[in-house]
């Protein structure tokens, strides 16, 4: 069946040539982030479960995870957690198949901590944070489209879509590429704490990066010491934005503090979950890990939701990787816009409609970049499975 795959010009002027650019990326500590990453591992633990167990993956949710801020009294040298966050797992999940009862809430809650562990590393799991688990059972017809033949295409769980392009600006690489330079950065500077949140601003030839890190207070002496390591970072972090442009770089930190009354950004943590900012999965990042509102994005929430049939999640994932190889691969193309839609329960892999939309180099017709952009979008659209898998591998990112 041939699939609606529609490739047209679009006229408009590329980002990297508008005067403004502003970009998002909330680090993978921040509380919103924390609930995406929890969530998606959740996911993906199912998903390694239900396969050993029953040979293919049962229908799961699991991406309304929330974060409950706690309190906190940090203090230079260490302080202390007061009241601890509070994290609620919820969604929805089978748990019997057959005569077969899966341990889901045994899973979800080993994985949280799991990823907890390695995403704040000075979170104490004992004290810091309480996890409940209320996950529900899934409803009855979407379990049926689980139950279909498994040689047949899955069908779309929802009339949604999913939105990706390509390539990166300048200005969004550096700032995804800032805070992943801040986590490298812990190893000598310590105090560096995970919640991140990097807004970037091109006016013109110049790049704004206005940095929020929650600084860790057990491994900062004093105020005179604050000072010097938030200086430290600034010339890290600027010099590392600078390597990656010709643009005018400038770099601020913790841009609230005020040091003449001694009020700065320092947690017992490394994340503001301690002490009043709640977190909740699809209010960061979207799929590429960045918030961008220069570009087209959808609101669906990526993380958590099931990797065969959830076209919130699919095609999320998959209209970014035929974004990328159609600017990678089709000569004259300058940026890719593809946007894919879903008809409840039609096979996933016949989209309502599949919009590639190219923003061409000068001088450079339609007619040489079409077929080979469509081929590309086809040859996706079959390559589902594969892109299943590399869901439950983990080798897509999801925020």
């Amino acid at each position: 069946m041939t699939r609606n795959i529609r490739v047209e010009e679009l006229t408009q002027m590329p980002v990297e040539k508008q005067k403004i650019e502003v970009v998002e990326r909330k680090g993978l500590g921040h509380p919103d982030s924390v609930a995406d990453g929890i969530a998606e591992e959740i996911s993906r633990a199912l998903c390694r479960e239900y396969i050993d167990r029953f040979g293919r993956v049962l229908h799961h949710n699991t991406d309304k995870i929330q974060i409950v801020a706690g309190r906190s009294r940090p203090a230079f040298g260490g302080g202390e957690v007061i009241q601890p966050q509070y994290i609620l797992l919820t969604g929805r999940a089978t748990r019997i198949c057959g005569d077969v009862e899966v341990p889901v809430d045994a899973i979800a809650l080993r994985t949280a901590r799991s990823h907890l562990k390695r995403a704040l590393r000075n979170l104490d799991l004992d004290t810091h944070v309480i996890i409940d688990c209320k996950i529900g059972t899934g409803s009855a017809d979407l379990c049926e489209i689980f139950d279909r033949d498994a040689s047949t295409v899955p069908s779309a769980n929802d009339t949604s879509y999913g939105v990706g392009y390509a390539p990166l600006s300048e200005t969004e690489r550096i700032v995804y590429s800032t805070e992943q330079e801040l986590l490298s950065l812990r190893s000598r500077i310590p105090a560096i704490g995970e919640d991140i949140k990097v807004m970037g601003l091109r006016e013109d030839d110049t790049i704004y990066l206005t940095i929020a890190c929650a600084m860790v207070d057990r491994y900062i002496d004093d105020l005179d010491h604050y000072v010097e390591t938030k200086k430290e970072i600034v010339e890290e972090i600027s010099a590392k934005a600078q390597s990656m442009t010709r643009r005018r770089v400038n770099v601020q930190m913790n841009v609230g503090d005020n040091i003449a009354t001694g009020s700065v950004y320092i947690t017992v943590t490394g994340t503001s979950a301690e002490m009043g900012d709640d977190g909740a999965v699809g209010r960061g990042n979207r799929a590429n890990g960045l918030i961008t509102p220069n570009r087209p994005m959808s609101l669906e929430a990526t993380s958590g939701k099931n990797p065969i049939n959830h076209v919130g999640k699919i095609y999320n994932l998959l209209s970014n990787l035929i974004a990328k190889e159609i600017a990678e691969e089709v000569e004259g193309v300058e940026e890719v816009y593809v946007k894919i839609l879903s008809q409840i329960g039609k096979p996933i892999s016949q989209p309502h409609i599949a919009s590639v939309q190219l923003v061409l180099k000068d001088g450079v017709s339609l007619n040489s970049a079409h077929s080979r952009a469509q081929e590309i979008t086809d040859r996706w659209l079959e390559e589902i499975p594969r892109v299943q898998q590399m869901i439950f591998r983990g080798e897509l990112q999801t925020y």
